[in-house]
C-alpha cells in the first residue's frame, strides 16, 4: 500500500522524497486521531483522507514553484496548509503562516506543527486581523473556505501587493469567476485538478478592483 501511495504522491506532486512521504503519512495518522474528537472535514470523506485531502492539497506545492514564503487562510483541518508545511520542511528557510479563527481547529494545527516539527506558524485570528501581521507572502492558498468574490475580498491586501493566489475550487468555479467579475479584475490561469475531475486550482495574479 505504501509503495502505491508513494507512487501516487509522485504522480500528483512531482518529485517528493521518501522523508516527505513519511511526514505526510505521519500527518495522516495524527489527523485521524484528532478527527475522532473534533470535526475537521466532512465525515463522508474520512475513508479517503489520502486522496481526497492530502493529495488534493499536495498538488499545489508544484504550482508554487520555488516559493519560500506561503500563507494559508482558513486552514481548518490543515488542508492545504499543513500539507504544504510538510512538503516545505526539506526546503531550508521556507515557511508558511496558517490562519484559523476556530480555537479547536487552531489548537489542532498548533499540535501538528509541534509534533511534526513543521516550518509553520499558526495565527488563531480572523483573516481580517492578520493583514498587517503577515507581510509579503509569495503564495496565498485557500481550500473550501468561501466563494471566490469573498475570497478575493479577504485576500485583497496581499494580492494587491503582488502575492499570487492558488485557490482550490469545485465544479461551480466558472459561476464564481463570473460573479467575481462585477467587482474584480485579475489575471487567471485555470489548472485542472489531478485528484478531482471536476475540480480546478485557480492561479490569480494582479488583482485590482473593477
Amino acid at each position: 500500500m505504501n509503495n502505491d501511495a508513494y507512487a501516487r504522491l509522485q504522480e500528483v506532486a512531482g518529485p517528493v522524497s521518501r522523508e516527505t512521504f513519511a511526514k505526510l503519512k505521519a500527518f495522516e495518522a495524527v489527523f485521524r486521531k484528532w478527527a475522532q474528537r473534533i470535526n475537521l472535514v466532512a465525515p463522508s470523506t474520512l475513508n479517503d483522507v489520502w486522496e481526497r485531502h492530502i493529495l488534493d492539497s499536495a498538488q499545489i506545492v508544484k504550482l508554487g514553484g520555488a516559493a519560500m514564503k506561503w500563507l494559508d487562510i482558513g486552514s481548518g483541518g490543515g488542508f492545504p496548509g499543513l500539507i504544504i508545511g510538510s512538503m516545505l520542511a526539506e526546503r531550508p528557510g521556507a515557511t508558511i503562516d496558517l490562519v484559523e479563527s476556530n480555537r479547536k481547529k487552531s489548537g489542532f494545527l498548533q499540535a501538528v506543527v509541534g509534533e511534526l516539527s513543521l516550518p509553520a506558524k499558526v495565527h488563531s485570528k480572523r483573516i481580517e486581523d492578520v493583514h498587517a501581521l503577515i507581510k509579503s507572502p509569495e503564495i496565498l492558498s485557500a481550500r473550501a473556505l468561501a466563494p471566490l468574490p469573498l475570497l478575493l475580498e479577504l485576500s485583497w491586501p496581499w494580492l494587491e501587493a503582488g502575492t499570487t493566489a492558488l485557490f482550490h475550487k469545485g465544479r461551480d468555479y466558472r459561476q464564481e469567476i463570473e460573479d467575481s467579475a462585477h467587482q474584480w479584475r485579475f489575471d487567471l490561469v485555470e489548472h485542472q485538478s489531478l485528484t478531482d475531475a471536476q475540480g480546478v486550482i485557480l492561479e490569480i495574479r494582479n488583482l485590482r478592483r473593477a
